[in-house]
Order: structure tokens, then sequence, then C-alpha cells
């Protein structure tokens, strides 16, 4: 008996030393080191020169950037790719993003790929502040901003419109991950976006969409849609413009308005690339009657 009470207690410092590395390892594994929070910040200034457009002003602070600019187009059209190098946006992280396209100027804005906000514990924030001088043009075409289910996403969106300045601008939301079977069970998607002109307001709109909602699923809501998507320019157009882009071969549930001064258009989708192809369709027919120019597409969506 007393070999066995001296063995057991031989062995015993081992597993006492086994379980201290263990929960010393354990220890070391926290949230903090890989998920750590970015604040990025880009300002952007373009001017006309001419018959071009030019980037006057291009300042970043974190990782924030915009590719080399582009004139896919011609001279009078500066095409920018706005990049976020993380690849994702988690709890904590804060985007601020600031353009003024300067009187005559005119910028395209787009994205190369999906903005992906993950599942955090925290909020995560991105500003938008745009101001489109007198005679200038400004098309805001990002791809679609995927949210996972768990996250926390508040994002804030501030347009100014000075004079005549035009606007085409668009978003597309898709909640939780279909592909994967992943839905929108828990966080919240919250958005704010104002538009105005000379200080009136033209748009004001809210939303709020928290996981596990039965607004996800109810015919006044979502209707079982994981995508939604809106699409605002400014300009009127004539009725028979107005039905040929509501007869749209589409994959999507969607339809358009014409307000004075302004065209709203919302669908839902199963898929964001549905949601995608819908809006594009609508921008190749509505660009060249309100704005004038052959809708381009850039190249970077096609990659």
């Amino acid at each position: 008996m007393k070999r066995a009470s001296a063995l057991a207690q031989d062995f015993q410092p081992a597993a006492t030393d086994h379980q201290r590395t263990k929960k010393r390892m354990n220890a070391t594994i926290t949230p903090a080191l890989f998920t750590p929070s970015w604040h990025a910040e880009l300002e952007l200034g373009y001017a006309r020169a001419g018959d071009a457009t030019r980037p006057v002003m291009r300042r970043h602070a974190g990782p924030l950037r915009v590719q080399k600019h582009l004139y896919a187009e011609g001279p009078e059209v500066c095409q920018h790719i706005i990049v976020h190098p993380p690849g994702g946006i988690a709890g904590g992280d804060r985007l601020d993003i600031r353009a003024c396209i300067g009187e005559g100027a005119w910028a395209q804005l787009t994205s190369p790929g999906a903005a992906k906000w993950y599942r955090a514990a925290g909020a995560a924030y991105q500003e938008l502040q745009l101001r489109v001088e007198a005679g200038a043009t400004l098309e805001w075409l990002p791809q679609e901003t995927i949210v996972y289910s768990g996250a926390r996403a508040e994002l804030s969106t501030r347009i100014e419109l000075a004079g005549d300045a035009r606007l085409f601008y668009w978003d597309m939301v898709a909640l939780g991950r279909p592909a994967a079977d992943e839905r929108f069970a828990e966080g919240h998607f919250q958005a704010r976006l104002d538009i105005l002109r000379d200080g009136q307001p033209l748009w004001h709109e809210r939303q709020r969409v928290t996981g596990g909602d039965g607004l996800l699923d109810s015919p006044v809501g979502l209707d079982g849609h994981p995508v939604f998507a809106t699409l605002i320019v400014t300009g009127e157009i004539d009725a028979e413009l107005l039905e040929r882009c509501r007869d749209l071969p589409s994959r999507v549930r969607g339809d358009l308005t014409q307000l004075p001064g302004l065209i709203v258009a919302r669908c839902l989708a199963h898929e964001a690339l549905h949601a995608r192809a819908w809006l594009i369709d609508l921008w190749r027919l509505l660009r060249p009657a309100l704005l004038g120019r052959t809708a381009v597409p850039p190249r970077i969506w096609s990659t």
C-alpha cells in the first residue's frame, strides 16, 4: 500500500505540471490577439482640368486605399477602386471615407469585391461622407456587403449635392451566408442614408435588421430573402423608359418609383449575384438617359 501511495505521489506532480502548462497556453489565446480593431480613413478629392477629371486629393490612414485611377471611358470619367486590405470588418473596426467631387468633375467609385462584416462581440462602423459640387457627377457603385450572422454592423452615409450635381448610387446587402446554410440568426445590421441638395433633404432612410427577427421571413419584411438592394438616381425619366426598366428579365423581386427629381429602385433576392445583375441592367438603361454616357462596366467586376 505504501508503494502504491508513493507511486501516486510520484505521478501527481507531472500531471499538475501538464495542467499548468495547458492552462498557460490557453490563457495566451485570447480574442484580442486575433481580432484587433482597425481604424481606417480615406479622403479623396477630384477636380475638372480642361476636359478631364483629375484626382487632386488622396489621403489615407490605416488599412484603406484606392488603386491607381483609371480612364476606361476617356479622360472625363475618373474611376477609382477602393480597397480595404484586411478583407473583412470585425468588432471595433471603424472605416471613415470622405470624397469631394469638384465642379464639373466626374468620379466613379467601386470596390474589388464584397465587403465582409464578421461575427464579433462589439459593433463595427462605417461612415461615408460624399460631396458633389455643381455640375459634377458621382457614381457610387460598390459590390455587395455580406453581414455574417453574429456581426454588429452600423453604417452611416451622408451625400450632399450642390446645384445641379448628379448622383448614381446603389448598395447591396446580404444577411448571413445562404450558400453555407448560415441564416442571420444573431447580431444586427443598421444603416442610415441621407441625401441632400443645397442643404434640403431629398432622401432620408434608416434601417435596422436584428438577427432572428420575424421580419426576416415576414411578407411585410424580407419574406425569406437574405439579400436586399437599393438604387437611387437623381433626375427624371419618361413613362416608356420606366416601363422598360420594370420589364427587365431578372431573378429578383424588384420595382422602381419615380419621385420628383429622384428615381428609387429596390429589390429582394436569394443571391447577391442576382441583385447585382439587376442593378447593372438598370444602370445600363438609366445611365445614357440621365448621365448622357453609355454604361461601361468596370473591368474589376469581371474578375
